[in-house]
């Protein structure tokens, strides 16, 4: 697929999308006449970078945990340091309580609509 089909099917920026291809975390084959052509499962690929991305992750993070990410998971990295290790430990930590934080306010908001219905039936 052409990069505007991409980025409809994703609703990313095709700037994000040639971003994301200049660092390694999606690519694209070239047709004859230059043009980028995307295989089916970088949908996928760009929606799990995105995800990343809004969960805080930066860019060289994600390069290198996208391999694990694939089917079958084969986690291999060679080039694991302690650095990004603690990196990684840190923001998994802090996906945890934002996710936390979000099922509290889900939470809240359910009980609140559960109350205002109560109300409005009685």
């Amino acid at each position: 697929m052409r990069i505007g089909e991409l980025a409809e099917r994703t609703g990313t920026a095709r700037r994000l999308l040639r971003y994301y291809e200049e660092q390694g975390l999606i690519i694209a084959s070239r047709g004859a006449n230059g043009y980028r052509d995307y295989d089916e499962p970088t949908v996928d690929r760009v929606l799990q970078v995105r995800g990343l991305l809004d969960a805080g992750l930066p860019t060289r993070i994600i390069k290198q945990i996208l391999p694990c990410l694939d089917k079958p998971r084969a986690i291999y990295f060679p080039d694991a340091t302690p650095e990004m290790l603690a990196t990684l430990e840190a923001e998994r930590d802090r996906m945890a309580r934002r996710a936390e934080c979000l099922l509290r306010n889900r939470d809240a908001i359910s009980g609140y609509l559960d109350a205002v219905r109560e109300y409005n039936r009685a």
